[in-house]
């Protein structure tokens, strides 16, 4: 017989989760567990704790980030229970990029990781989004620099202001680099600092969440699949994250009934039991468009 795991109200009984951010990420993420879940969160500061969550890397590039996105909030999580001795941690990670699909468009890849060394879990919450205000560009003249700050919401959007190019990808030495910049004055003087620093200066947008409001909304978008997926929990064993693991196009085309590329069935997944079960037409549709057929539009 299958181990039962707690039931979610048993399993969070008596327990609070500590976060691994410094920048202010438990403002969108604390409330919906508070009140989804019931479970406290708390931040290594308030535990008179310092913890540095850009040595696993910022998106300013003083700092290169190891491993892949959700290596990075791993590694946070695990630092952070670490430093604190709490069983239950949570981070976030984002990055940012052209859209999987859209090409042309920018997007922001939020990942929201919960562990629990206690039950050996690890359950992860995802966002994609096209609200994002991620950009970049070399400026020469002061009237350039206002017209990129009022394009991407300064001073409620955070910039960032480097001396040189920064649009290579290789580090970029922290010395040539201000960053947290919201308000004119800042601005003002980080331009004029970064020209007499170098030939030319590049300016983007602080995609830090403490300076971003935008990219805090996929955070709690995040967060919300997160949630939804630990009260997902599997039929056989009761462990939360009963969720997505494959999925499987072949939906027939209304027309001929051929297979086509659009998504047939989705197979939930236990990361415990090992349980699978197959969930067909996840969208509410049981046939395609001829439109998406290779047969009736090659």
């Amino acid at each position: 017989m299958t181990d039962l795991f707690p039931t979610l109200t048993d399993w969070l009984a008596d327990r609070t989760a500590v976060l691994a951010t410094q920048h202010h990420k438990e403002k969108v993420i604390a409330p919906l567990f508070a009140t989804e879940l019931g479970l406290p969160i708390i931040v290594p500061a308030e535990l008179d704790i310092a913890f540095d969550t850009d040595r696993f890397g910022s998106f300013s590039r003083e700092v290169p980030r190891m491993g892949s996105q959700l290596e990075a909030a791993c590694r946070k999580v695990e630092a952070v229970l670490d430093a604190t001795g709490y069983t239950l941690g949570l981070a976030s990670e984002g990055s940012f990029g052209p859209h999987p699909a859209m090409p042309f468009l920018p997007c922001n890849r939020e990942l929201v990781v919960l562990i629990d060394r206690q039950h050996s879990l690890q359950i992860v919450g995802e966002a994609l989004s096209t609200q994002t205000n991620y950009r970049q560009t070399q400026v020469t003249t002061w009237e350039a620099v206002q017209q990129f700050a009022q394009q991407i919401g300064f001073p409620r959007h955070g910039l960032v202001v480097i001396a040189g190019d920064g649009s290579v990808t290789e580090q970029v030495a922290a010395d040539r680099i201000q960053k947290g910049i919201t308000s004119d004055t800042e601005l003002a003087a980080a331009f004029e600092w970064a020209k007499i620093q170098a030939e030319t200066v590049w300016i983007e947008t602080d995609m830090r969440a403490l300076h971003n409001p935008t990219r805090m909304q996929v955070i709690q978008q995040a967060t919300q699949d997160l949630i939804s997926k630990l009260k997902s929990t599997c039929p056989a064993c009761r462990t939360p994250g009963f969720a997505i693991v494959d999925r499987e196009s072949g939906l027939p085309c209304s027309l001929c009934g051929q297979p086509t590329s659009l998504i047939r069935s989705v197979i939930q997944g236990c990361q415990h039991c090992g349980l699978q079960q197959e969930v067909l037409f996840p969208a509410g549709m049981e046939t395609a468009d001829p439109t998406y057929c290779p047969y009736c539009n090659p």
